[in-house]
């Protein structure tokens, strides 16, 4: 069996590496992906430690997060998208504005 620290080891290095995409990469795909990341590692912390607490709270609320994750990714790309119609852009240095 997996130790718990591994699990937890694991949630932390995705979360930095999800962090330093975010802070880096100015290109909105991207940070949208190290927004995913982010709250993936979040996902297997929570589920590390409902298995070892044997509760199954963490697992439902693994489930409520990743709806919410789907959620904030298709309003994501859909701002994306018509912010490409409007302006042919993709990274956040060349957005000066976003009226409509």
């Amino acid at each position: 069996m997996v130790p718990l620290e591994w699990y937890i080891g694991l949630s932390a290095v995705m979360f930095m590496i999800g962090v330093t995409g975010f802070l880096i990469r100015r290109n909105i795909i991207i940070m949208l992906l190290s927004i995913e990341l982010m709250l993936n590692s979040v996902n297997i912390s929570l589920v590390a430690f409902s298995h070892y607490l044997q509760d199954l709270t963490g697992q439902m609320l693994v489930l409520f997060i990743i709806t919410v994750a789907a959620g904030e990714a298709a309003i994501g790309l859909a701002i994306l998208v018509a912010l490409f119609r409007n302006k042919a852009v993709a990274h956040t240095d060349e957005i000066a504005e976003m009226k409509g």
